[in-house]
């Protein structure tokens, strides 16, 4: 392992093959067609071959073919090695040194957790996810939800399907995520990405350290035909976050540590609206 560390290093002080790998970080645990990866960091498809080529050199990227495409994700395995090696053998484990100051407070009995579901118009599937969390499990969590490019107004479909499933939508307003990067914005135990190209998206690190996982929903508002097969693309996206959410909501955060909490935030967004994995 220790004679891979400076290959695997030196993969990543390239500033372009550190964006590809950054990139498949935040969409983990997607498999990202090449092509998707390439329109997002602009960069030409031929470029972007010869980087995921030098990243599944050193092991950090796997891929598979999936009909015509070609898919990548982080081999999270080498990962996990590479960044365990670097903190106990270079940092001698010590926290002090090398962890990042300030912690996430995900994982403390009796308070009630700020959750924060991200896409980039926040008209739709963050506004659901938004008012199901905030339905099912206020008690529990405090939840938000904002855009990365938010939209002038929320999306019709979204609000009539929330209205009569018995939300409060009078509380429900598009946000920019600028909104809460300053000092009297929440610090957040929990961060969400629900669209792919929000995930896609370079953004700061959130202060703290949150649990953050990719949830990510094929985009309702661009279903084709009539208002019932519009509306229909709505429900199913509204049904999906539902399903994860629930399982979400079903954790005992009190009892797991952040590790077991983010492999289970992980779990569920590879399901499947119907609860498949």
């Amino acid at each position: 392992m220790e004679n891979k560390i400076p290959d695997q290093l030196s993969s990543l002080g390239h500033p372009q093959r550190l964006a590809v790998f950054r990139l498949l970080m935040r969409r983990y645990p997607d498999r990202v067609p090449a092509g998707e990866i390439a329109i997002a960091l602009g960069v030409k498809a031929s470029t972007m071959s010869s980087y995921l080529s030098v990243l599944m050199r050193d092991n950090l990227v796997q891929q598979q073919r999936s009909g015509t495409s070609i898919l990548y994700w982080i081999n999270m395995t080498t990962v996990q090695r590479l960044f365990g090696y670097l903190f106990n053998d270079c940092c001698r484990g010590r926290p002090d040194l090398c962890m990042p100051s300030g912690t996430s407070a995900a994982h403390m009995p009796g308070r009630r957790y700020d959750v924060l579901f991200i896409c980039v118009g926040n008209s739709a599937r963050s506004i659901f996810a938004e008012s199901i969390l905030r339905k099912t499990a206020g008690e529990r969590f405090n939840a938000y939800s904002a855009g990365t490019r938010p939209a002038s107004r929320l999306n019709p479909f979204a609000m009539q399907i929330l209205q009569d499933k018995g939300h409060d939508i009078s509380v429900l307003r598009s946000k920019n995520i600028s909104e809460f990067s300053g000092p009297d914005a929440p610090h957040f135990d929990f961060v969400f990405t629900v669209c792919d190209q929000a995930a896609n998206e370079e953004c700061p690190a959130w202060e703290g350290q949150p649990v953050s996982g990719h949830w990510g929903i094929p985009d309702p508002a661009r279903a084709t035909g009539n208002d019932a097969q519009k509306a229909l693309a709505f429900h199913r996206a509204y049904r999906a976050l539902e399903h994860r959410i629930g399982l979400f909501t079903a954790l005992n955060l009190e009892r797991l540590n952040r590790i077991a909490i983010q492999n289970s935030v992980d779990d569920i967004g590879r399901t499947n609206p119907e609860g498949q994995i």
